[in-house]
């Protein structure tokens, strides 16, 4: 599978400059658009950072392979070789500098999109057809409002920020600087708050907060972030969140946390910074987890953790090394 680069064109030199490398081949070469080094072509460019691959950087037909600064080849390399010191690193870099010279700035207003005319629009906004944007809502410089988005009264979303289409952000709510937000998230619904009731029937708590996205937070499609009962529920600065995640309410997840797909996050929990978070993971409501906490995929967390830095596995979740010993049991006991 490749990515096409809409006929721009790279050489190694200039690839190399962008990148801060060094060019060990042909400094000529010329390429066209992106290819997984498994599935390298002529005009393509790959990238050789796990080990597991290495025996593709000899048989890749792409004609530039970015590698670490490190790799020692065991054979010839057909492709000329650009050094760097993190390949992983500079493929994300080389990518985002390909999409961000594609990008249009142009100011656009889509046919039957609808701008209240008590917001506020900034420079070369992009609105799509069919969007909403509400009364005394804020729309800052460069950002882009696909179609079908709505954006209700007073929401304020910063600069450069790509909003997908189908987002709903709910009134009041706050979007930073630089956020995608991808098709379908859905920002500031209630949260799943309901009083029992003696006849057995759940009264329903209103939810008068919003939620609070900072700067350079992506969010990814299907996924919903619910407001507060009061306050703000808050995504901090450099939060990664995949597909299909559920944010409660009154839920902060610190700075430069990631989360992949499927994982919950009950009510008020409090999540620290520079978190990794595994697909399906399940997190209890009201409580704290550490920065620099690792929780690995299908855990279950049903309590604090107070501890940074610790790896976690299992439901109930237990720290790594335990899980693993408690699994060698496990697999004994079914024998």
């Amino acid at each position: 599978m490749t990515r096409t680069c809409n006929n721009m064109e790279f050489k190694a030199k200039e690839i190399a400059e962008i990148l801060g490398g060094t060019v060990e081949g042909n400094p000529e070469a010329t390429v066209t658009t992106f290819a997984r080094i498994e599935t390298g072509k002529p005009g393509a460019i790959s990238f050789f950072a796990n080990p597991k691959y290495e025996q593709y950087v000899y048989t890749c037909k792409s004609d530039i392979i970015i590698v670490n600064n490190s790799f020692e080849p065991k054979q010839n390399v057909p492709a000329t070789m650009i050094r760097v010191e993190d390949a992983y690193a500079a493929v994300a870099s080389l990518l985002d500098y390909v999409t961000a010279k594609k990008r249009s700035y142009k100011r656009y207003r889509g046919c039957h999109s609808k701008v209240r005319w008590s917001s506020k629009i900034g420079k070369k906004v992009y609105i799509g057809d069919f969007a909403y944007v509400g009364k005394n809502a804020v729309v800052g410089d460069y950002s882009k409002i696909y179609e079908n988005v709505y954006v209700g009264d007073g929401v304020t979303i910063g600069s450069h920020c790509i909003i997908y289409p189908g987002v709903r952000i709910y009134p009041g709510c706050v979007i930073g600087n630089n956020v995608i937000l991808h098709a379908n998230a859905v920002i500031g619904a209630d949260g799943f708050g309901f009083a029992p009731l003696e006849d057995g029937t759940w009264k329903k708590i209103e939810h008068t907060g919003n939620v609070i996205i900072e700067d350079d937070v992506e969010i990814g499609a299907n996924t919903c972030v619910d407001k507060s009962q009061m306050g703000s529920t808050v995504v901090r600065k450099g939060v990664k969140i995949d597909n299909l995640c559920q944010i409660a309410h009154n839920v902060e997840v610190g700075k430069n946390t990631v989360m992949a797909a499927q994982t919950g996050i009950a009510g008020s929990a409090k999540i620290g910074e520079h978190c990794i978070i595994a697909g399906q993971v399940g997190i209890a409501g009201h409580i704290t987890i550490a920065d620099n906490t690792t929780i690995g995929a299908q855990a279950g967390i049903l309590g604090n953790i107070k501890e940074e830095g610790k790896v976690f596995m299992g439901t109930p979740a237990i720290p790594y090394k335990d899980y693993l010993r408690s699994y060698a049991v496990f697999k004994k006991a079914g024998k």
